[in-house]
């Protein structure tokens, strides 16, 4: 069948397999003929989940257990993370770290070692997973922690799948007392003030800002900066999984520069009063764009990428503003242009973030995209940040092995366990993997 990921680019033709049990996943190694990577639920943006022969974790999506008094999970890789809040959230437990879609499976949530408006105070979610099994080119079936097989865990979380199938995980649940978010919303009038505010406010929980990436001169980088707390008092409900379907393709000339500009202009100035506190359900804080399924239908037949880097502290305002001024002079805006402040790095060899700042953009496809990506991603290595493999459709070789120097030891562990060359993915021969 044609797949591809959340990006709609590329679609590439390919043999999936659905399996309906562990037991069936050794039977499909066991006549292994072509490159295989597992699959979630398909929101990685690229090519990373896309091979001649993908396996499907869709019906690997059961609950084993759960321990009440310290809130470790069990469960599947396929169950997915919108299971986990429907269930736990009535019972007084929340996700740790959660990305931008409750959308995602376990196992993918740990490929990509995803992070959340909290990196700053709590890491990503693999530095949740307490344990994780996994299944090796062989059919074997082996455990991994930080504790044990440690090189393995390290390299599986954050791995994009390079290192075998994830069947199962233990992750630690975070309690709450209510399924409320205390939300302040400051508005920045450029940059600078968008990182002051970040800086002043960084021992909050959960921080993010939305960018105008098109305002120019002394407007560069103005935002609106969104800082949030678990209430403590309230109801423990999950929110409604009601949401508009966007079901074709819309035009590509309705993404334009003056249609984004527009847009940018009206959301920046919905805060009237420079500071905003109100209390909302934790679904649109955290899961804004959940309320629109098929979202990726907005970008057109010809789909679009998700470009998100970071940057390290030491360099964040001044790379920042180098890249914002290219795209503002470029005329590509994004609607969605999100910054976010990350805290130290941890062990896994392949994790994206650094202690800084990330920018996360969406761009549609069109024929100069990939050349002007190409220029960004010099800013970027010239100061010292990389990009985000769950988001990359493009990267090439050089820049990914310049910005992850630790690549080399993973495809050690890689080599250890026999996953070269099974194992693989569009993405891992661009990259040089």
């Amino acid at each position: 069948m044609l797949l591809a990921g959340w990006g709609k680019y590329p679609v590439i033709d390919v043999d999936l397999k659905t399996p309906k049990s562990i037991e069936a996943i050794g039977e499909i190694l066991s006549h292994q003929a072509t490159t295989t990577i597992a699959r979630g639920m398909g929101r990685s943006y690229g090519d990373s989940s896309l091979a001649q022969q993908v396996i499907s974790s869709q019906y690997l999506d059961h609950f084993l257990s759960f321990d009440t008094e310290n809130g470790l999970l069990r469960c599947r890789a396929g169950v997915s993370l919108n299971e986990i809040l429907r269930l736990f959230v009535p019972k007084g437990w929340f996700l740790p770290v959660t990305p931008g879609t409750k959308y995602i499976s376990i196992g993918g949530a740990i490929a990509a070692d995803v992070h959340g408006k909290n990196h700053h105070c709590h890491g990503t979610f693999c530095d949740h997973i307490r344990s994780l099994q996994l299944i090796l080119a062989s059919g074997e079936t082996i455990a991994c922690s930080a504790e044990e097989n440690k090189n393995l865990f390290h390299a599986t979380c954050g791995g994009m799948g390079l290192t075998g199938i994830i069947t199962e995980a233990v992750i630690k649940l975070k309690p709450i007392t209510s399924s409320h978010i205390m939300e302040t919303t400051y508005k920045a009038s450029n940059l600078d003030e968008a990182f002051n505010l970040f800086e002043q406010h960084e021992q909050v929980t959960y921080s993010v800002a939305w960018i105008d990436c098109l305002a120019r001169g002394e407007k560069l980088g103005r935002s609106l900066i969104m800082l949030g707390e678990h209430t403590s008092a309230g109801k423990l409900i999950t929110g409604s999984n009601k949401a508009i379907t966007i079901p074709i393709d819309l035009p590509g000339w309705l993404l334009n520069k003056y249609s984004i500009q527009t847009f940018n202009f009206l959301y920046y100035n919905r805060l009237r009063q420079n500071k905003r506190e109100h209390t909302i359900h934790y679904e649109p804080f955290f899961y804004p764009l959940d309320t629109i399924h098929q979202w990726n239908n907005i970008y057109g037949k010809n789909g679009f990428t998700q470009y998100q880097f970071v940057l390290p502290t030491s360099a964040g305002r001044e790379g920042m503003k180098t890249i914002l001024k290219k795209i503002a002079d470029s005329g590509r805006g994004s609607f969605l242009a999100v910054l976010k402040a990350f805290g130290p790095e941890n062990n896994n060899y392949l994790s994206f973030p650094i202690k800084g700042y990330t920018l996360a953009l969406d761009f549609k496809i069109d024929k100069g995209l990939f050349s002007f990506l190409d220029e960004l991603d010099a800013i970027v290595l010239d100061h010292g940040g990389r990009l985000y493999l769950a988001k990359d459709v493009r990267m090439n070789e050089k820049t990914f092995k310049k910005s992850y120097p630790l690549w080399a030891s993973f495809q050690e562990v890689r080599q250890h366990y026999g996953a070269i060359p099974i194992f693989s993915s569009k993405q891992a021969q661009r990259i040089g993997l």
